[in-house]
């Protein structure tokens, strides 16, 4: 019968590095490598996780936590810390929206306190018919006349009180989310705005407490002009011409991204995601 000879034996495994090796190296290792040489076995695991090599490591990339004199050791302070730092890194790079415009559905209905059929302005526009900003930011304008087949006066009085509402459908009615349910009175005048806002939730939040606030509003506005062929606007009405529609952050006075906004209302409209990064990234 033949057999392995001696030479074909693997080689013996070399001794381990005496223990003051081991601590001559360590102190001139990263906190990744020493994490992982901690796991080589029991011995390197209690060497590799003395406070004196990670209180200093601490003490550089977290000074003010080094300086609390923590109960739990500095590795496990250092880890937890480095944790929370990468988390609010990732923060700040936010996933690409699950939402797409034309997954949604604009609905606004504009109707003065007279209540005539004849005057309410109804319009129901898919995302894909929106035109975006060359900016790219969550703001669009609709011509009324656009969106019926004959040319609708839609006239109101300069100061007729009038309810807004703006709703955002999911295609497929999977949900639903209103932006703005308001009612005022403005001064309308031939060639001007009105302007109406709504402040909205905070995304995935219900609590009902009046300090929580979200620093972000649903903007809707109203461009108006004269009937045509009377400039001296059909004895003080005026007709709606163009409505435009957005979300603006009250921090800056600025249009949120489209993508933000995108964001934003997928935390209404979407199952909930515990992945889902929260939106405060739009006030920064």
């Amino acid at each position: 019968m033949g057999g392995l000879g001696l030479n074909s034996l693997p080689p013996p495994l070399p001794p381990p590095p005496p223990w003051e090796v081991m601590v001559l190296v360590s102190h001139r290792l990263d906190p990744k490598t020493l994490a992982i040489a901690s796991c080589v076995c029991k011995s390197w695991s209690i060497s590799m996780s003395s406070d004196h090599l990670w209180k200093p490591i601490c003490a550089n990339h977290f000074p003010s936590l080094s300086n609390l004199h923590p109960t739990v050791s500095y590795r496990r302070l250092y880890a937890t810390a480095h944790s929370s730092s990468k988390h609010r890194l990732q923060l700040k790079t936010p996933s690409k929206p699950r939402l797409s415009l034309a997954d949604l559905i604009f609905a606004v209905n504009i109707v003065p306190k007279s209540c005539c059929n004849s005057n309410m302005v109804a319009l129901t526009v898919t995302g894909d018919e929106l035109a975006v900003d060359p900016n790219e930011v969550f703001k669009f304008d609709l011509q009324v006349n656009d969106y019926y087949d004959d040319e609708r006066p839609c006239m109101l009085e300069a100061m007729e009180e009038m309810k807004i509402s703006w709703n955002i459908v999911l295609k497929g009615w999977r949900g639903v989310f209103t932006m703005m349910d308001c009612h005022g009175k403005v001064s309308f005048s031939p060639g001007g705005d009105g302007w109406f806002s709504g402040e909205l939730p905070p995304a995935g939040c219900c609590c009902s407490i009046g300090s929580t606030t979200s620093g972000i509003v649903a903007d809707l506005k109203v461009g108006y002009c004269t009937r045509r062929g009377n400039s001296s606007g059909a004895a003080g009405k005026v007709r709606i011409e163009k409505v435009s529609l957005g979300i603006l952050n009250v921090l800056n006075w600025r249009y949120v991204t489209l993508e933000d906004g995108l964001r934003y209302l997928q935390h209404f409209l979407l199952p909930f995601d515990t992945n889902a990064l929260p939106y405060d990234h739009i006030l920064n």
